[in-house]
């Protein structure tokens, strides 16, 4: 089974959840948590894995060919991101704008533009006690993270029950993790602004089809918004983690709520098991495929 943990913005507990869920499951290798939040990746941190593979990920960037290019213009007509410029003399390749997509090189008529590879981070791969880790790393100052995920999940594990830290919001690198997925959970807190976040991430996984559940992170600390909320859409309510103070303080010394207080890592076993509940058995370990 693999299951998404994402929320509509930053700083509800996507991480905490994760990395407890991770440790909490039962027997020797059980688990593979996947982060994917790979502009600033923290599972690490909770986790401890030692890596033991680092492997580069690359995409393909146009190179003009100035003997044989005839300057017509028609790479920069059907470039949709505005990678290249045609001046006086001369092609302009905005790398950082490329998306890949290869329109440039299949339309050029002159056949003048190829591709080459172009780092913008690795992949990590290792051993967290027994679970298997894997995480990603943009490099700073490159725009795209969706490359990255993508590898990051290349390195999928579906014997294992896998677990993907994604990345906050609801944008590009979001859609990317939680896509194919056989379950989201949905990380929020009970204020305006999570259930202002909460609305349009139920609005990307019922967009991606995708069965959610909704866990309450700091429970006690806001209004029932999100509550109500969950009720008149017909989502589950997971689980319910409380405002306190003391799990603040695990939180900042890197220890899991599982490993830190009695009792949580039965929450989070069970909260696997309500999820496995949930999830149709025939839709388990399918190969979802991946939106364009």
């Amino acid at each position: 089974m693999v299951i998404t943990v994402a929320s509509g913005k930053g700083g509800t507990g996507k991480t905490l959840v994760a990395t407890s869920l991770a440790v909490s499951l039962p027997g020797p290798r059980q688990a593979q948590l996947l982060d994917c939040d790979v502009e600033e990746p923290n599972a690490h941190i909770f986790l401890g894995p030692r890596m033991d593979d680092v492997q580069p990920v690359y995409v393909p960037t146009p190179t003009v060919d100035e003997a044989r290019c005839t300057l017509c213009r028609k790479c920069a007509d059907v470039c949709a991101y505005h990678a290249i410029a045609v001046i006086v003399d001369k092609v302009l390749v905005f790398s950082e704008l490329c998306h890949g997509c290869g329109a440039c090189s299949y339309f050029c008529p002159e056949k003048a533009i190829s591709e080459v590879g172009r780092e913008i981070g690795v992949v990590e791969t290792g051993l967290a006690g027994t679970i298997a880790f894997v995480q990603g790393r943009l490099k700073i100052g490159e725009p795209m993270a969706t490359p990255i995920i993508r590898a990051v999940k290349g390195k999928m594990d579906r014997s294992k029950t896998v677990i993907i830290d994604a990345s906050p919001g609801t944008s590009c690198p979001v859609v990317e993790a939680v896509e194919g997925s056989d379950f989201c959970l949905l990380v929020t807190e009970p204020t305006p602004f999570g259930l202002s976040d909460l609305t349009i991430a139920v609005e990307m996984v019922r967009k991606l089809g995708v069965p959610h559940g909704v866990i309450i992170n700091r429970d006690g600390s806001g209004d029932e918004g999100v509550e109500r909320f969950c009720a008149s859409e017909n989502i589950p309510i997971l689980l319910r983690i409380p405002f306190e103070r003391r799990i603040a303080e695990l939180y900042s010394r890197g220890i899991t709520l599982a490993e830190g207080l009695r009792g949580w890592r039965s929450a989070f076993r069970h909260l696997a098991e309500d999820i496995e509940s949930i999830v149709p058995k025939a839709s388990l370990g399918v190969d979802k495929g991946r939106a364009s």
